[in-house]
């Protein structure tokens, strides 16, 4: 469910979060918010920040304020535990270009060295082609 509250075609989404104005529905997910806010809750943040369509924008708000009123501690939780893992994720980010820096500058080196140049494609799984051209051999030699 958490996926269609963030497709982007609006209508879906919409829908979605349609579900919420029913109160039969809305009490199940107050009884089951435990389980449910932690699953939704990125995708809830994600359309308050960029959803293009309104009604979208209000209903992810109307369910958001649900789930404040009903839980404010456990709607806190999930907040600080979305920020954590946002924060987690420019890190990786962050550590991934260093590393295809420091993998572009052994190849330069390497083809400086008299070595057929060695092209990797950033899309290539990064373990695969640590494996299949020993790089951990040559980033240790660096």
């Amino acid at each position: 469910m958490s996926i269609v509250l963030i497709i982007m075609g609006g209508q879906v989404a919409e829908r979605a979060l349609f579900l919420w104005n029913n109160d039969h529905i809305e009490n199940l997910i107050r009884q089951n918010r435990k389980v449910i806010l932690p699953i939704i809750y990125p995708a809830l943040e994600r359309n308050t920040k960029t959803h293009w369509n309104q009604a979208v924008h209000s209903l992810t708000f109307n369910v958001r304020k649900i789930f404040s009123d009903a839980d404010p501690q456990l709607f806190e939780e999930c907040s600080k535990k979305f920020k954590e893992d946002d924060l987690r994720k420019d890190e990786i980010k962050t550590k991934r270009e260093a590393i295809w820096k420091r993998l572009e500058d052994v190849a330069a080196q390497r083809s400086n060295d008299g070595y057929e140049p060695m092209v990797i494609s950033q899309q290539v799984d990064l373990i695969h082609a640590v494996k299949e051209t020993n790089l951990f051999y040559w980033l240790r030699k660096w």
